[in-house]
């Protein structure tokens, strides 16, 4: 096997780190002549600690469950090679994913980088990758932030970083679906941080604004809020005022929990609340006790979507059993798309005919995949590296002395079933 050093430098690459690349092995990665004695190493990127630490509380399960899937290698170009997963703590921070992950492609010299869990962490990873050319996987992320975040062209697109997930499409599809039904003045109370997610959901060209017009609803838009706010009276007032009847937006928790409470203290009732992130996981419905029921949000996967693992055979309820019985904690949504990160990244490296950095970003480009979370094929839409998978809505409901999330709107997603209806908070 030729050493990759061998290599000509494409022009790009000296543009963007001068003539002293020539001599820079920690970007120029030598891959030995012996391929199979050295390891494939797989780098993982996701927030463990901080205000989204609830996108990787099933990472440990996952991780380990793959490690030992991966225990006796894996066979790249007709030859078996020990794999290295690295897995990096984001803290939730762009600025730490993006040294992490660059601690992982130029220290640690993956050959894959895999990152999940919002624009804050898949966009520094993937900007990462592209830069270093290391093939990238990405996914649990909008593809507008992820995309437009990242000033991608539509007509040109990225050549190392491919990404799964839905989009605001599919997120207004399903919060229509869920409150068209629903008996409301269709006056809808926007709040959106001024973050990556929050100024895309917000954009009055690709965001929640132009949909929600076109179909006859009114959003008032107070304007963008900082991230861990704590103070929402302006903007509860103003929602008040204009007599809103449903309130969505995309927040972190702890800024929903604090303007939960603060609507309760100044008598701001809605009939419906919708909100994306902030509402995704049981630990924070939880923590918000009663006024956590009949809360709503979109939903990307559950224990009853219609899908099975194509790397361990295990439908979506056995995943979920799995994780519920070696954690002793409720199943959460990202379970299902971090099993599926790695689902796809293995099926890549299977498929690679090489561990060269192009022979697996050909593999990436070529994947056609039905994972745990739905099919993954890269076609060009709705851009060049992004792919989608479906998403419905629904509602957390108090079953007994625990919060269950039912879906109770699948319009957009007729496959994956209905398991109750909308009440009304008030």
């Amino acid at each position: 096997m030729k050493d990759s050093s061998s290599r000509p430098l494409s022009r790009r690459t000296l543009v963007k780190v001068g003539i002293g690349a020539v001599a820079a092995p920690a970007v120029l990665r030598v891959i030995p002549a012996n391929a199979q004695s050295r390891a494939i190493k797989i780098g993982h990127v996701s927030p463990r600690t901080g205000p989204l630490a609830g996108f990787g509380e099933a990472d440990t399960f996952i991780l380990e469950q793959v490690r030992g899937i991966l225990a006796k290698g894996v066979a790249v170009g007709g030859k078996t090679y020990p794999v290295e997963i690295v897995s990096k703590d984001s803290q939730s921070s762009g600025s730490r994913a993006s040294e992490v992950a660059s601690d992982l492609i130029l220290g640690d010299k993956v050959d894959l980088i895999l990152a999940s869990a919002t624009p804050d962490t898949t966009n520094p990873v993937a900007d990462q990758a592209e830069v270093n050319e290391v093939p990238c996987i990405t996914t649990n992320c909008p593809w507008q932030p992820y995309f437009f975040g990242r000033r991608g062209d539509p007509k040109k697109g990225f050549t190392w970083t491919y990404h799964f997930f839905w989009g605001l499409e599919d997120v207004i599809a399903a919060f229509l679906a869920l409150w068209d039904g629903a008996p409301t003045n269709k006056v809808v109370a926007g709040l959106f941080p001024n973050d990556a997610d929050g100024n895309a959901w917000g954009d009055p060209q690709r965001g929640l604004p132009p949909a929600l017009a076109q179909a006859g609803y009114k959003l008032h838009d107070p304007g963008r809020y900082q991230v861990m706010n704590n103070d929402f009276t302006a903007q509860i007032s103003a929602f008040k005022s204009a007599g809103a009847d449903i309130v969505t937006g995309n927040m972190i928790p702890p800024d929903f929990a604090t303007f939960w409470s603060q609507a309760a203290q100044q008598g701001f009732r809605p009939k419906i609340v919708t909100i994306g992130k902030a509402l995704l996981f049981p630990s924070v419905i939880d923590s918000l006790g009663a006024r956590g029921n009949g809360l709503t949000s979109e939903i990307w996967w559950t224990p009853h979507h219609p899908f099975k693992s194509s790397l361990t055979g295990q439908s979506a309820a056995q995943l979920t059993e799995a994780y519920t019985a070696a954690t002793k904690r409720p199943w959460t949504q990202p379970i299902g798309f971090q099993h599926a990160l790695f689902e796809v990244a293995i099926d890549v490296l299977r498929r690679a005919k090489s561990p060269e950095p192009k022979a697996i970003l050909d593999a990436i480009v070529a994947t056609d995949y039905r994972s745990i979370v739905g099919p993954v094929k890269w076609t060009g839409q709705p851009v060049k590296n992004v792919t989608k998978t479906p998403l419905v809505a629904g509602q957390w409901q108090r079953k007994g002395d625990k919060f269950d999330l039912v879906i109770t709107a699948n319009k957009p997603a007729p496959e994956i079933p209905v398991g109750g209806k909308l009440q009304l908070l008030s």
